[in-house]
């Protein structure tokens, strides 16, 4: 009788408890016992995903508007950068075989790779010289970015300052072009876009700013954009673009403080639109002349001086223009160094004409034929007085 009512006592807790326990599964997600008790198969987890953004675009407006600003710009821009791809052989190095004698393995052909920018509806294509260096003219191929790819003809190359003009070898008419900006008008912190095919991944486009501008001061070596836009191998040639989708510069160049080191290290180089766009028209004037029978030859202006990127103010009492350019070197045995100029002088005008700023005294200089006779306004040692030299050619100047 005692063993009966210890088994009734024991199953009335067992079953109360079974009770309590449902109430409290009642409504709880999971299996559990009473599946396993109704013979319920376990079914898979339950994946409740959120209905809704944690922040809506109406509560940040302004990054919502930049944000489609800027796919605004990239969609506009996009279609207007082609990748260029290049081959060139190199030849197998000849092997002496004791049995076979000389062995010659086969060529080698060496892929190359780089971007570029159309300019014109008719298909002109701004890139960098380095892209297409070496290559013969059916070995380069561009890719647009509807994945057609056509050969192109080489217009002309400007090796000092690393631009190459190509067209496109296709009678087509409508192909979507950018136009060059002012770069005099660039400034350090403007919102920039570069778009290239890095690492062969056509179609990338990365954003920054402009960091710095006039780097290389000097008739020797060109002045570049710098700017902190992710560049890597494979952006050279493409467009470096403002927020209108205008070129402002053409990336040439990552700055490589560890030579170990080849990717991207915050520093890239761009040469300014004013000086791509001045090749671009220089070639297309050469090419017009040979298409002509006009034998064209061109050379640009050398002094070997370095000067200062602030221009120096100078007294009215002078006599000459307001503004002056500080020398800052002379290159060794070059024409300023063999007509006496020295660091220290202020030249205040050239060929008897004045100038806004320093960077214009070195672009006035380019511009002038090798072999021309120039005069210098310089002042020195609180005394005004000319040089008279003879520009020399501006030696090949490495970006």
């Amino acid at each position: 009788m005692e063993n009966l009512r210890r088994l009734l006592f024991a199953v009335s807790v067992f079953v109360l408890a079974a009770l309590l326990f449902a109430w409290w599964r009642h409504g709880r997600e999971g299996y559990g016992l009473l599946n396993l008790l109704k013979s319920e198969k376990p079914g898979p987890s339950a994946l409740t995903t959120p209905k809704k953004p944690k922040i809506a675009p109406e509560e940040v407006p302004l990054l919502s508007r930049l944000n489609d600003e800027f796919a605004k710009i990239s969609a506009a821009v996009l279609p207007s950068v082609v990748s260029v791809t290049t081959k060139t052989v190199r030849p197998g190095q000849r092997n002496w075989h004791s049995y076979y004698d000389f062995v010659s393995p086969s060529d080698q052909i060496v892929p190359g790779l780089g971007s570029g920018v159309i300019i014109s509806k008719e298909g002109h294509v701004v890139t960098n010289y380095h892209v297409i260096e070496g290559v013969q003219e059916a070995d380069i191929e561009v890719t647009t970015s509807d994945n057609k790819k056509y050969l192109t003809q080489i217009l002309g190359v400007n090796k000092e300052r690393d631009i190459a003009l190509l067209k496109i070898d296709s009678p087509r008419v409508d192909f979507p072009a950018l136009g060059f900006a002012n770069s005099d008008d660039v400034r350090v912190g403007q919102i920039v876009l570069a778009v290239g095919n890095p690492f062969g991944l056509s179609g990338t486009v990365t954003q920054g700013i402009i960091s710095a501008r006039d780097r290389h001061l000097s008739d020797s070596q060109f002045d570049y954009l710098q700017t902190d836009t992710v560049i890597n191998p494979g952006n050279s040639g493409g467009p470096l673009v403002n927020i209108r989708g205008e070129i402002i510069g053409i990336n040439v160049a990552i700055y490589r403080g560890d030579a170990t080191v080849t990717s991207w290290q915050g520093v890239g180089l761009a040469i300014p639109s004013n000086e791509a766009k001045a090749v671009v028209e220089e070639k297309l004037k050469e090419s017009a002349k040979q298409t002509a029978g006009v034998a064209s030859s061109t050379g640009k202006g050398y002094l070997g001086l370095e000067v200062s990127s602030e221009p120096v103010e100078i007294d009215p009492v002078w006599g000459t223009s307001r503004r002056g350019a500080l020398v800052t070197d002379i290159g060794n045995k070059s024409p300023a160094a063999e007509a006496g100029l020295r660091q220290g002088d202020v030249v205040t005008k050239f060929q008897g004409m004045a100038f806004r700023s320093p960077a214009d005294l070195l672009q006035i200089i380019r511009t002038q034929p090798p072999g021309s006779e120039v005069k210098l306004e310089v002042i020195r040692n609180n005394k005004l007085g000319d040089i008279i030299t003879t520009l020399g050619t501006r030696p090949e100047a490495t970006p």
